[in-house]
């Protein structure tokens, strides 16, 4: 790193430094789970939830704009970031009941939901079956619909490396699918994700995790067509123009399937459009909510 770096230095700090935020570590229905609360108690609750593997710092340049309109959770889900490990596979419904359960704790009764890959695949399963606890939904390189052997593939192989040889290489490589310039993966969000995966629990975790890139697993747990179009609650569903084929792919069906969603076009980004270019998706999506 130069010295002309160091004068644009950015870091996750760098985007919460003036954000009231605090995290905590709460019980979710027996998992000890990491989370990140901003905004008011009494505003309108917003969850979110993060990508394979992921944490959520994922968020970190959302929280401040949300903060101001709504009360934000973002969350380590079961399994991933710094939250407890039960010894079990993570599919859809796991992740679910997770959410569920991190919502009683905080005694929230509804909420919208932003996620990120599995994130919306998650928050779609869970706006299925539980219509009454969402209110509105946002989803980004949206997850669910279909899969790819090969993305599933590259995903297994890549995570596993990265968990088994943590090395800063290793680590960085994933963020060059994650997202688009280099200078958006600033060097705090490989160094988090070094030492997540550098846990020593996460050796035996990350086949947990990884679960849904195996075909059967994958297959038992896609919604299907009609399933999509029985989402009533009102989406915002971003398709990312950099992003793998099979998720910008997914959001435009998704859009066209669900009977309330529209589109936003962020054809610049990657997997993480929400990070890489906060200011664009921030106005969009909370003008969305707010609407």
């Amino acid at each position: 790193m130069t010295l002309a770096d160091l004068d644009d230095y950015r870091s996750i700090w760098t985007e919460l430094r003036e954000v009231a935020f605090r995290q905590r570590w709460i019980d979710a229905g027996g998992v000890s789970t990491r989370v990140a609360e901003a905004g008011p108690q009494e505003a309108p609750a917003v969850l979110m939830l993060h990508g394979t593997g992921g944490h959520w710092e994922t968020f970190a340049r959302n929280l401040g704009p949300y903060s101001k309109h709504f009360r934000c959770v973002a969350i380590d889900m079961v399994g991933n970031g710094f939250s407890a490990k039960p010894d079990m596979d993570y599919e859809t419904p796991v992740y679910v009941d997770h959410a569920l359960a991190v919502m009683r704790a905080l005694d929230i009764g509804r909420a919208s939901f932003i996620g990120v890959s599995l994130g919306s695949w998650v928050a779609a399963r869970l706006a299925l079956e539980h219509p009454e606890q969402v209110d509105k939904l946002i989803f980004l390189s949206t997850s669910g619909l279909i899969a790819t052997a090969s993305n599933m593939a590259r995903i297994r192989a890549e995570r596993t490396r990265a968990v088994q040889d943590p090395n800063w290489a290793s680590i960085k490589a994933m963020f060059e699918h994650l997202i688009a310039e280099e200078h958006n993966r600033i060097p705090d969000l490989i160094a988090l994700r070094q030492a997540m995966y550098r846990q020593p629990e996460m050796l035996a975790t990350i086949d947990h995790i990884l679960i849904l890139q195996e075909p059967a697993a994958r297959d038992r747990n896609l919604l299907g067509e009609q399933q999509w179009r029985s989402i009533q609650a009102p989406a915002l569903i971003v398709a990312s123009g950099k992003d793998h084929n099979e998720y910008e792919n997914t959001s435009r069906r998704v859009a066209r399937l669900m009977p309330h969603a529209e589109l936003l076009e962020m054809p610049h980004v990657k997997h993480w459009p929400h990070f890489e270019d906060a200011e664009l998706f921030n106005e969009a999506s909370i003008r969305f909510l707010r609407s």
